[in-house]
């Protein structure tokens, strides 16, 4: 089910059933298939290879706000070196972690957290965060109103990047 050089990425017809997905994460095998012009069975069988290799997790996307998490918060953290792996396996382990990723530039980490109000979030910031070994600094900010919360365009991955000299022989 690999494609090109790549043996972690997907071919053409997983690419399609998980932008089917991506649409409508409740669609039936038997509207997948009859979508794609295959059998149900295959349908079946590459989403349960896709759930298995955690190619596709499936999860109900809930609104933050409207079940109660009033101060959800981006966290910029600056973690020395020969601690980073442990830091990441603690922060993970809190509850109120949603999101967690390694980055370039000033800070190693980034930490999205859903709390309930500013109360819940210093409790976090001072109880839980501050205790984690090898953190040199953290910066917070309340995320205000979300704008925009989905997964990218899959069709963004298939598209070729144009280089100069591809834009320079259009014109």
């Amino acid at each position: 089910m690999a494609t090109g050089n790549n043996p972690n990425m997907v071919d053409d017809l997983d690419f399609a059933i998980l932008s089917l997905l991506q649409k409508d994460g409740r669609s039936s095998f038997t509207d997948i298939a009859n979508e794609l012009g295959t059998a149900v069975g295959t349908i079946r069988n590459r989403v349960t290879k896709l759930l298995e290799d955690g190619t596709l997790h499936i999860v109900g996307r809930v609104n933050p706000y409207r079940v109660g998490f009033n101060s959800p918060a981006t966290i910029l953290i600056s973690v020395e070196p020969d601690s980073i792996q442990e830091a990441i396996s603690m922060i993970a382990e809190f509850p109120e972690v949603s999101y967690i990723s390694m980055l370039t530039g000033d800070a190693e980490l980034m930490v999205d957290v859903m709390c309930r109000d500013s109360g819940h979030l210093t409790e976090f910031l001072v109880q839980n965060l501050s205790k984690v070994k090898g953190i040199r600094s953290f910066k917070t900010s309340i995320i205000l109103r979300i704008v925009k919360y989905v997964q990218p365009d899959l069709r963004l991955a298939r598209l070729q990047t144009s280089t100069i000299d591809d834009e320079h022989h259009m014109h």
